[in-house]
């Protein structure tokens, strides 16, 4: 007699429990993917998950039931999901995982249990099944670990022979090394055969951790035996350049913001050195300070509360001789700037310094209305603070301050970047962003409005524009222009400008002219558009250049971890507003491609002068964006902020705009990796030279804990990096804690070290006059979004030789 239950029905043993257990799993997991997939079919996507969702549940029932058919129909479905998968995504080992992994979890889990199916039949050869699936399981496994959707390198660089510079002479004087923005360092010391020997040789805490609005961004600057860095609030330190040790501190308390506080740069000056100073309009010259007097050399430094501030570089006082005891208030001529503990108008990129001027644009709080400060481009007096010109992009007879009782024209496009300049031309090209308020733009007039998102090139010395070239025509998708242009001269001697887009469009532009060099076309782009608003019919393509990460999604890129999340993903992306790059937003959810993070973002580019190579990194970050009618809102439930997660108000316009990250219910995007990569392009035959995804998923968190894998899936990148002749890339803005060397050859990782704390800053290198080493520099103050926040400044060098 078999064992009662409580009930008094016979008991089920315990292969009867594992194959209800299993086979109910099985069937319920089927039910969801049936439901989901009856849902995407609905939408016009794929058939597949409707059909695997059936055929699960028919294997669930079956194994419940305890017949030996469950285990075939799962083999067919496995086998027509490995086909399904390859016509969806050929070899791609990412996008095979979601498709292809549960399969073969499954397929194990089936071989093992098939035999209670059976009575024990045919045991070794289930088994033999399993051990095939738990074999591809392991491989699958392990080959997460490596590099995947790599573009190999199949040539070799040639060197050009660029002058190298070990004694000591050079400085790290601009945001990109030198005014041609290329980040690149005439050093060889640090090579490829001894990188790997670089260990900490100094390390510098500023007193300052970058939380809250803050985030520590700064590359330093270093003036011979001086490294000088500025901290999210505004302070200036001076460091020994081969100790870390302090020299001095400036803190000009410009209060703690709560919204955008940056600082990537301060600017050195030293009036004794300008030999050709440009005129300055009528104002009167100053007297250069005597050699070793107050002054004689000096850092500038634009505040979070718009002040443009002169110190001495020796000392960090307060220049007298400048401004107003050293200060220059930059909201004169913009009309109101809110400035209560929420900043409208500020410079977080570091001053430009042209002879004898400071050429400065501004950041403007995104989205928050038609009516924000002006994108005025001025410059002034480094000797004395005065304004020299102005360019007012909407109204262009002002050339100072405006009239009496006006204003720079309001919520033209803005400078927020850093320009690199040519002084053999007189020129000094801007990166420009779009007009406000980003999204919509009905009330945008055509004289402004044909700057916007634009490249310009400015007369140094009156500040007229000589001319601009556009790389989104009626920008309302906050492409603006935020990497630093970089000045290369071909090897016909054709001096080019580049210019990465947030797009991950690449421009090559003769930068005498602003005439495309390498293939622009203008293509057909959707005019569906919001009411008052137009749209561009066509937009420029670099058809000329290897554009990064700039595909048209379809269905076959959403992903997940898992097939459920994948599949989630695949509903959202069929119910939104897509048409591709540039389709506009709606009142019904909109999905952006790039995104407003990019492609390529502030960090910028890195010209390898040695072997003519564009080195890149990139973000894939898609948003949703949702237009609602402004009528009947009421602004205090607007979420406040910037970016994803945030709702900007448009004020002016008739509607206001929710953002949103496109991620899966597990908060990972719903794009397939990678989400990020490095890339290298020769820039003399125009060609992609190598791809590699840029770190790995070992410092996220996901649900608060961290993932503690080195998986090199390849995250989204912030900051730039830098080159040196000797052939290496320094980087740090990955989203894990390290600072690596590549080979720009290869893209190949031949150094890392790990970071106390992440970083978002672009490094920097010198060679110390002092001591003759060369030094990397990196500032880690926490990785975007990540919880693990730092102060560090820290150095490293080659052990010193006895």
């Amino acid at each position: 007699m078999g064992r009662l239950s409580y009930f008094g029905a016979p008991r089920p043993g315990w292969r009867q429990t594992i194959l209800f257990v299993l086979g109910g799993l099985m069937a319920l997991s089927g039910l969801w993917l049936a439901y989901g997939g009856l849902e995407l079919a609905r939408l016009g996507g794929s058939c597949y998950y409707l059909i695997a969702g059936v055929a699960m549940i028919a294997t669930g029932i079956l194994y419940i039931l305890r017949k030996p058919s469950g285990s075939a129909i799962l083999a067919l479905l496995t086998l027509f999901t490995f086909a399904w998968a390859y016509l969806e995504v050929g070899f791609s080992f990412w996008g095979l995982v979601p498709r292809i992994a549960p399969f073969l979890v499954m397929g194990l889990v089936g071989g093992l249990i098939h035999p209670l199916t059976t009575g024990g039949r045919y045991r070794a050869m289930s088994f033999a099944v399993a051990g095939i699936f738990a074999l591809a399981l392991a491989a699958g496994g392990s080959a997460m670990f490596k590099q995947h959707g790599v573009t190999e390198a199949k040539v070799q660089p040639q060197n050009d022979r660029v002058l190298v510079q070990n004694d000591g002479s050079r400085n790290w004087q601009f945001y990109g090394n030198e005014p041609d923005g290329t980040r690149y360092a005439p050093f060889d010391q640090i090579n490829k055969d001894n990188v790997k020997d670089l260990k900490v040789a100094w390390q510098f805490r500023t007193g300052e951790m970058a939380v809250g609005a803050s985030e520590s961004q700064n590359t330093p600057i270093q003036i011979g035996s001086t490294v000088y860095i500025c901290t999210p609030l505004s302070k200036v330190i001076a460091v020994d350049a081969d100790t870390g040790k302090e020299k001095w501190k400036f803190d000009p308390n410009p209060g703690d913001y709560k919204t955008w506080n940056r600082c990537r740069g301060v600017a050195y000056y030293a009036p004794a050195t300008v030999k050709d100073p440009y005129p300055i309009g009528g104002a009167t010259p100053a007297a250069l300070p005597a050699t070793g007097a107050a002054c004689a050399r000096r850092i500038v430094q634009v505040t979070m509360d718009a002040r443009l501030i002169s110190v001495d570089a020796e000392t960090g006082k307060p220049c007298a001789g400048f401004g107003k005891g050293g200060t220059v208030d930059l909201t004169v001529g913009l009309g109101e700037v809110k400035l209560n503990n929420v900043f409208y108008y500020a410079y977080t990129s570091q001053p430009t310094i042209v002879r004898n001027l400071i050429i400065l644009g501004g950041w403007v709080f995104d989205g928050r209305s038609t009516n924000e400060p002006s994108g005025v481009i001025r410059a002034f007096s480094a000797d004395t603070g005065e304004l020299v010109w102005a360019w007012d992009l909407g109204n262009p007879d002002i050339t100072k301050l405006p009239p009496e009782g006006e204003t720079y024209t309001r919520s033209t496009p803005n400078m927020w970047s850093h320009p690199a300049f040519d002084e053999r031309l007189g020129l000094v090209y801007l990166p420009l962003g779009n007009e406000q308020p980003d999204f919509w733009g009905g009330k945008r007039p055509e004289l402004t409005d044909k700057y916007s998102t634009s490249v310009v090139a400015l007369d140094i010395a009156t500040g007229r524009d000589v001319w601009h070239f556009q790389t989104a025509h009626h920008d309302i998708w906050d492409y603006d222009v935020a990497s630093q242009p970089s000045l290369y001269d071909l090897p016909d001697g054709t001096p080019a400008l580049i210019m990465p887009t947030k797009r991950g469009q690449i421009f090559m532009l003769d930068r005498r002219t602003g005439k495309p060099i390498a293939d622009v076309v203008e293509r057909k782009v959707p005019q569906e558009v919001a009411a008052g608003d137009r749209l561009s019919p066509t937009q420029p393509y670099s058809v000329g250049m290897p554009a990064i990460g700039a595909r048209t999604l379809t269905e076959q890129d959403m992903w997940g971890t898992t097939f459920f999340d994948q599949l989630a993903c695949r509903i959202e992306f069929r119910k939104l507003n897509y048409k591709g790059e540039f389709t506009a937003p709606q009142l019904k959810p909109t999905l952006i491609y790039p995104g407003y993070y990019g492609g390529f973002n502030w960090g910028g580019a890195s010209v390898d002068k040695q072997n003519g190579y564009f080195f890149v990194n990139d973000i894939r970050m898609p948003q949703i964006v949702t237009l609602r009618a402004r009528e009947g809102i009421d602004p205090k439930t607007l979420v406040s902020g910037h970016g994803v997660g945030s709702t900007y108000p448009m004020d002016g316009t008739p509607f206001v705009i929710d953002h949103k990250a496109f991620n899966s219910p597990l908060g990972l995007p719903c794009l397939a990796p990678p989400w990020g990569v490095f890339a290298a392009i020769d820039l003399k035959t125009k060609q992609l030279v190598w791809e590699r995804p840029a770190g790995t998923v070992e410092d996220i968190r996901m649900g608060g804990i961290r993932a503690g894998v080195t998986v090199p899936i390849g995250m989204p990148t912030l900051g730039g990096g830098f080159t040196t002749a000797s052939g290496l890339i320094f980087y740090s803005g990955t989203q894990d804690y390290y600072l690596r060397a590549m080979d720009i050859a290869t893209g190949e990782e031949l150094w890392k070290t790990r970071l106390p704390v992440g970083s978002q800053a672009t490094p920097m290198t010198y060679v110390s006059p002092k001591t003759g080493r060369q030094y990397i520099v990196v500032v880690a103050g926490g990785a975007r979004q990540s919880p693990d926040r730092g102060d560090y400044v820290i150095a490293f060098a080659l052990p010193q030789k006895e």
